[in-house]
């Protein structure tokens, strides 16, 4: 049976109540708890050493998160018994890795080791906010020629909506946010521009097409007509990034949730604010309408 009119007006309502509070409450977490800064922002020591074969992946991090009192990252080089770590200076000092990894393993070779230090770090969450700002700002103008202003500010609050979100839930989990993370970020900022830009064309279109028909009805056939294509391509995204998730590892972990939760959003906001939020500050079927050329600007 399908939903009425009247029945999906309220359901996008009531998305659009609860995009509003996960969006304060977001915002709310980050102003609170702020981020847990990888060393690609904070700086430390990455050292690439060769051990003996046999230790495995799990067993080198949970001894040396152990032993150096933080989450050390363990990641497997190309070749086995080969590892690149990296792990924060311990009160400010450089520790002496190889006495240290003797004590689980009988050979150890540091093949090098290096220091980055905060100014590398405090560069890159520089070059990562010019890069999301100028995405913005890149995704306003398109914006901005491609639709009547109400379904572009609909389209951009959405993809502002689907950012904090992701960022919100790092914050509250304190989980790592690293260069990958920022790469999750940039995509996701692409996904939902897409999801948001899907629906507000058929919009666009239906307007065009019956300009004397409700914004409300039109907005709930446009989110009809889209809606399992949307479901398709969501879902299909998200079976690949989850498979990302459970087979990746550690290393992928954090980049597949932040694409995870970034899928979700880009599609629940492009109903719950992208088409809704333009219906709520009076978009109307007759903004669509082509002007037609007066006589006086018509050629003798």
């Amino acid at each position: 049976m399908s939903i009425t009119h009247r029945s999906l007006s309220q359901i996008r309502l009531s998305m659009s109540a609860l995009s509003a509070v996960l969006f304060l409450s977001a915002i709310l977490v980050m102003a609170t708890n702020g981020f847990n800064w990888g060393l690609d922002f904070t700086g430390g020591i990455v050292a690439e050493v060769r051990l003996d074969p046999s230790i495995a992946a799990a067993e080198l991090k949970h001894w040396l998160d152990s032993t150096l009192m933080q989450d050390v990252h363990v990641v497997s080089s190309s070749e086995p018994g080969r590892w690149i770590l990296r792990y924060n200076q311990i009160g400010g000092e450089t520790v002496a890795l190889a006495p240290m990894l003797e004590l689980i393993s009988g050979s150890v070779e540091v093949l090098n080791s290096s220091i980055v230090g905060p100014q590398v770090g405090q560069d890159m969450v520089e070059q990562g906010s010019i890069a999301i700002l100028a995405c913005f700002a890149l995704t306003m103008l398109y914006l901005s020629y491609r639709f009547e202003w109400r379904l572009a500010l609909g389209a951009l609050v959405a993809l502002i909506h689907d950012i904090v979100i992701v960022l919100g839930l790092f914050s509250l989990l304190q989980m790592e946010f690293n260069l990958t993370i920022l790469a999750a970020v940039l995509a996701v900022l692409g996904y939902s521009l897409n999801d948001s830009i899907i629906i507000a064309d058929r919009a666009r279109e239906l307007f065009r097409a019956k300009p004397n028909e409700s914004a409300d009805t039109l907005i709930n056939d446009s989110v009809r007509a889209t809606f399992s294509r949307t479901i398709v391509t969501s879902g299909t995204t998200l079976v690949t990034v989850s498979s990302l998730w459970i087979l990746g590892g550690a290393a992928l972990e954090g980049f597949a949730i932040a694409l995870c939760v970034g899928i979700a959003c880009g599609t629940w906001s492009s109903i719950s604010v992208g088409v809704t939020l333009p219906q709520l500050i009076g978009v109307d079927p007759k903004h669509y309408v082509a002007k037609s050329a007066t006589l006086g600007d018509e050629m003798p």
